[in-house]
């Protein structure tokens, strides 16, 4: 009598999986699809909504919204690190914000080394503007989108995801990594 294995996709699902260079299963891949195909189209959408409102990308409002949220101040490397995206990428952005008058940088006074960014008036001004149709569209587009349990359910499913992502080692490591391999080559 032949003992029955259970469906390698189940186990992947559980987090068990092993063979990590293995195709994704049937499950695994619409999954992924169809995260990324609707990750894709709010941000697309939400994107256009920023443009028209202020003229400002998805980013730079990312960046706005945590200074705010972080009281008006943060240091460059924790903005960076909030939005994922890379230290030469924010300070260009940073520089376009500075432009618009929305933010400020200066010197951090804890560490004169590090770069502090503050929120202006005008950049917490533009954060009004934008977010009463910001709200509106992510409501359109996603909760309404969702009934009963499906809200809580998805918030700590990609809480999950995303806690999981930030444990794993950050870039930078990897390409030491990658150039620690090659220099043994």
């Amino acid at each position: 009598m032949s003992q029955s294995r259970p469906d390698p996709g189940t186990e992947a699902r559980r987090g068990d999986r092993h063979d990590d260079d293995g195709p994704l299963d049937p499950v695994e891949l619409k999954t992924l699809i169809a995260l990324m195909d609707s990750v894709n189209l709010l941000h697309f959408r939400l994107e256009q909504q920023l443009r028209a409102t202020a003229d400002i990308s998805f980013v730079q409002f990312q960046l706005l919204v945590r200074l705010r949220d972080a009281g008006g101040t943060q240091r460059m490397t924790q903005l960076a690190d909030g939005v994922v995206y890379s230290r030469s990428g924010m300070t260009y952005q940073a520089s376009l914000l500075e432009k618009l008058g929305l933010i400020t940088r200066c010197p951090d006074p804890a560490d004169a080394r590090a770069t502090a960014v503050a929120l202006t008036d005008a950049g917490h001004a533009v954060l009004l503007d934008v977010l009463p149709g910001h709200v509106q569209l992510a409501r359109r587009l996603l909760f309404d989108a969702l009934t009963g349990d499906d809200l809580p359910q998805l918030a700590e499913i990609m809480t999950r995801v995303g806690d999981h992502q930030r444990a794993q080692p950050p870039r930078s490591a990897d390409s030491l990594r990658r150039r620690g391999d090659n220099a043994e080559a």
